[in-house]
């Protein structure tokens, strides 16, 4: 079979590869319908994640011994955001058959375990730590693959609502980080308002936006200095502040660092109400991250940052996607066949979304 391997900063590629099987009674194989590329995905592949920094060999010097032998940086299978077909289930597989439509979410998790049980489905015991599709960590490859093995498919499959798969293409972990960032605290404070400080995590911070307003906020403002990113978050119903990362004016009940940068990180706690929830979604490879503390603590500002548990958080983006109110589609900038894949993953704007159509 043909599967999509990240060779290097700006080298992508189709391979030949075996094609997996079921290999247990709880596996399934499924064939995605429609592909998106990350934030991660696209720093990734224009360079700017160092994925043999120090800070994740130092990570990766914490794992439990069997797994500290996988492959760790390029090259390997590629993409993990998608929603696709069911194929094959094995023989203890009850929430899905063979022809259904299902949203996977890119962490590999068991459903079982104590973490995941507890919704931390980013940290399943059963498998390795930070355990994925297409960012080689572990043998699941990657999801622009002609088929994908889903270890525990009644765990994770999800049945995807009836909509384009456009819609639903970054639902297993995009979309649901920016959902993360703002869905508890509105349900805290209906109609809060909410600043979003965009940068690196370019889709998150404009999904942020989408799930703000459409989870009721009574104004979202996004702060960036990309002129692109800005007309964007505009468009989609926030206020556009085309400016330095720096405190703004007011304080603000939500904000959100997607920035991946010091001083937006900086911008988000400064600019939270005393009281009022940050929860920032870039990722800082530096082995130090300055942070405002003083001001933080004077503030009694509650700090958020973890990787998304995508599995926890699908059923709420799914049921928003299902109704309406939550249209991803909107923030896509490119749609591209799974052919032009090697091309098309090096587009600059925020999203990328292939599809099989």
């Amino acid at each position: 079979m043909r599967h999509l391997v990240f060779e290097g900063a700006g080298r992508l590629a189709y391979r030949e590869a075996s094609p997996p099987t079921l290999e247990s009674p709880e596996a399934a194989l499924v064939r995605a319908l429609a592909v998106a590329r990350c934030d991660l995905d696209a720093a990734l592949v224009h360079g700017r994640a160092p994925f043999r920094s120090r800070v994740l060999h130092g990570l990766r010097a914490r794992w439990p011994a069997p797994f500290r032998s996988l492959p760790f940086g390029p090259p390997f299978p590629f993409g993990h955001e998608c929603v696709a077909e069911v194929i094959a289930v094995g023989a203890s597989v009850r929430g899905c058959a063979p022809g259904d439509k299902v949203v996977v979410p890119f962490q590999i998790s068991c459903g079982d375990c104590d973490a995941c049980r507890r919704g931390v489905t980013a940290s399943c015991t059963a498998v390795p730590h930070g355990a994925s599709f297409g960012l080689g960590r572990g043998a699941w490859g990657g999801v622009l693959a002609d088929v994908v093995r889903v270890p525990f498919a009644d765990a994770m499959l999800l049945a995807a609502p009836d909509v384009s798969p456009l819609e639903l293409a970054s639902a297993g972990d995009n979309v649901a980080d920016g959902h993360r960032t703002v869905a508890p605290f509105l349900a805290k404070r209906p109609g809060a308002p909410v600043l979003v400080v965009g940068g690196e995590a370019a889709s998150v911070g404009l999904y942020a936006v989408l799930c703000a307003l459409a989870l009721g906020s009574t104004r979202v403002d996004y702060l960036d200095h990309d002129r692109a990113r800005l007309a964007l978050a505009e468009r989609l119903g926030a206020r556009a502040i085309d400016d330095r990362y720096r405190k703004r004016d007011g304080a603000y009940p939500i904000t959100v660092d997607a920035s991946a940068e010091p001083d937006g990180l900086a911008a988000a706690v400064l600019s939270a109400e005393p009281g009022g929830d940050v929860t920032s979604v870039g990722i800082y490879f530096a082995r130090r991250t300055p942070f405002p503390l003083l001001p933080a603590f004077f503030n009694g500002v509650h700090f958020h940052t973890s990787r998304v548990c995508s599995r926890a958080e699908l059923p709420a983006v799914l049921a928003l996607i299902a109704d309406g109110r939550l249209r991803p589609s909107r923030v896509t900038t490119l749609t591209a066949r799974f052919d032009e894949a090697p091309e098309a993953f090096l587009h600059h704007g925020p999203k990328v979304v292939l599809t099989r159509a």
